[in-house]
């Protein structure tokens, strides 16, 4: 097998020096796959994101221990330009668009680092309204006047527009309308599929990102705590009781069962 896309071993994040966030969190990123990180509010999804993309230093925290690794090369170091110079583009939990600027203009801050001319810049844009028509239709209407679907598809489409090799997803679902959820995921996979980008979906909504996904990770409190092909992890009976809401029984944490038990080589 190729090495992965991505490469997380073993790394610990603390903020503000004293709290301790992620607690040996390892996890790997085959390019051209969608990988989902799963887990409740405050497991550490959003710092996992954060540590890869280093955007670390703006919330005070810091990977103290382990590595990330990009085609094999060490990435704690480097400045958030510098990972989007490699190819690794975050796209923010909240739908972050400048609510000022038009959905066109804010799509053009996507292309901010590009160095291959108007032209190319031009077709991206172009790829972009085709994977998003609803985009082209408000391209000329300010973002705060869009609605939260359309902001998510602006924020994912500005992305796009740097010609990413990965895109790290966070919280895509959050706050907008079943089907708008739906559409949104439809057309992840059909960028995975037709352009080949790589996607580390973190995501609350266990049942819709497994529909997707081709391999998840589940965290807990830091740590993470099984990880399996999508399709194993929709079949599996703890996962279906915690995550999916089928099932049910004393059980208060995942941390309960067996299986968790059983899988606590990340664990001190």
């Amino acid at each position: 097998m190729s090495p992965p896309l991505l490469n997380v071993n073993s790394i610990e994040v603390i903020y503000n020096h004293v709290i301790l966030v992620l607690k040996g969190v390892s996890l790997q990123i085959p390019e051209g796959r969608i990988v989902a990180l799963l887990g409740g509010n405050g497991a550490g999804k959003t710092t996992t994101l954060r540590a890869i993309s280093n955007l670390l230093e703006g919330e005070r925290g810091e990977v103290t221990k382990g590595t990330i690794e990009l085609r094999g090369e060490r990435i704690e170091k480097l400045t958030p330009a510098a990972m989007v110079e490699r190819g690794v583009i975050q796209v923010m939990e909240g739908r972050h668009c400048f609510a000022h600027l038009t959905i066109e203009e804010n799509l053009m801050t996507g292309a901010y680092t590009r160095r291959d001319g108007k032209a190319s810049v031009a077709q991206t844009l172009e790829k972009v309204y085709a994977y998003f028509p609803r985009l082209k239709t408000r391209r000329g209407s300010q973002a705060a006047y869009t609605s939260g679907g359309e902001q998510q598809m602006c924020a994912i489409g500005r992305a796009l527009m740097a010609n990413p090799k990965m895109v790290l997803l966070d919280e895509p679902s959050m706050g907008l309308a079943p089907q708008i959820v739906e559409e949104v995921f439809e057309i992840v996979k059909d960028l995975n599929a037709k352009e080949g980008t790589t996607f580390l979906l973190a995501e609350q909504n266990t049942n819709m990102a497994l529909r997707y996904a081709d391999y998840g990770y589940i965290m807990e409190s830091g740590r993470i705590v099984m990880d399996g092909e999508a399709k194993a992890l929709r079949e599996n009976e703890d996962v279906k009781e915690f995550y999916l809401g089928v099932g049910g029984g004393d059980r208060k944490s995942f941390k309960d069962v067996k299986s968790y038990k059983r899988r606590k080589r990340w664990l001190a």
